[in-house]
């Protein structure tokens, strides 16, 4: 199969993660690199063996490079996005879509216009992990579900990350940060959400950073960073959430479904492998199952969801990571502040189709059969 070349900007923390996965899959071939400080792009490249650092102006002026990877800050993604659409290229943008429900819609509509895809991640849904859950769900394990519960619980960033003061302002948080991975998984997994309710507020600023090389320095923080929620999926199924970087410990799960005949729980949604535990209905204990499908090696985890996209630009099939479950998610993390805000339940309007399962038994560097 023909490989699919692609472009990076941005060349951030989150960048040498993604080079690292990339390559680990047949389809993609990585030919340049962009960043405002073209420095680190071209220390990036240089680290990574990329051929070319260039400006975001010549990288997409590239006529090789058919697919450009947005992992700019989440402020930038619409602007970033919405160039790479105009010049005619396919998009993968990391999450959020972007920071409010508007320049989503709007970047949908240009790709539609344009004739081009719009990916956003995470695509960790697709790993081992989740699809091991997708195939239990499908063959009746839990029997039908009724609910769902996920928890994401920390103490931020600052203490780890070398420059977490975009994690505090507007279009990220807990919510737009981490709350894709367990919505996407969740939607993916059961369906689209119908009705949102939501309690957050900011809990904890300032915030002293404790990491290099910005040591000492205070974050004021602007957008919540404790986000409670409760939602109805089209299919009646009902369920609960926080998301929050306000506390120092807790002994929840990550996520759960909770079935007519049984409970299923949930690996971290933030990784590609298990464990998945089942427990039917009179146990009062989980088994671990083993994982039914592949794709669980962590060396995967940021680039699975580009290589998935690269598959179907060459197989003509649905990519998994749309642009579509980009938005969805995106407008349900905007419910939940709009409906904390407003003091009264959200409607949400739009809906995705479940992607389809991954196939088994697929070799570990490709995603089709």
């Amino acid at each position: 199969m023909k490989t699919v070349k692609i472009g990076i900007i941005g060349c951030g923390n989150i960048s040498s993660a993604y080079l690292r996965t990339v390559q680990t899959f047949d389809i993609l071939e990585c030919v340049a690199l962009a960043d405002l400080d073209l420095e680190r792009a071209r220390a990036r490249a240089e680290e990574f063996g990329v051929p070319k650092a260039c400006t975001t102006e010549e990288l997409l002026a590239d006529p090789e490079i058919e697919l450009v990877v947005n992992l700019t800050i989440p402020a930038a993604h619409f602007e970033v996005s919405m160039a790479i659409i105009e010049a005619g290229k396919h998009v993968y943008t990391e999450k959020p879509l972007a920071i409010i429900r508007e320049d989503g819609a709007k970047i949908l509509d240009a790709a539609k216009a344009k004739g081009v895809r719009v990916g956003c991640a995470p695509g960790t849904f697709i790993g081992g992990g989740l699809q091991t859950c997708r195939k239990l769900l499908d063959d009746g394990a839990i029997g039908r579900p009724v609910a769902a519960a996920a928890f994401m619980m920390s103490h931020g960033a600052e203490h780890w990350h070398p420059d977490p003061a975009f994690l505090y302002q507007i279009g990220a948080g807990p919510m737009f940060d981490m709350g894709p991975y367990y919505l996407t998984a969740l939607t993916t997994l059961l369906g689209p959400i119908t009705r949102v309710a939501g309690s957050a507020g900011i809990q904890i600023s300032p915030r002293t950073i404790t990491s290099k090389p910005k040591y000492g320095e205070q974050i004021i923080v602007r957008t919540p960073d404790h986000v409670t929620g409760t939602f109805t999926f089209a299919s009646g199924v009902i369920g609960t959430i926080i998301t929050s970087t306000a506390v120092w410990a807790a002994s929840l799960p990550r996520i759960e479904i909770y079935g007519t005949d049984g409970t299923l729980s949930l690996p971290d949604p933030n990784s590609l492998g298990g464990p998945v535990k089942l427990a039917k209905a009179g146990e009062s204990e989980f088994t671990e199952i083993p994982l039914t499908h592949g794709h669980a090696d962590s060396r995967q985890m940021w680039g699975i969801g580009v290589a998935d996209m690269a598959h179907a630009l060459r197989s003509g099939r649905a990519h998994r990571a749309s642009g579509a479950q980009g938005y969805h998610v995106l407008d349900l993390m905007q419910a939940f502040l709009d409906s904390s805000r407003d003091v009264q339940y959200a409607q949400i309007t739009s809906t995705i189709e479940q992607p389809k399962a991954l196939p088994l038994g697929l070799a570990e560097s490709v995603l089709d059969d």
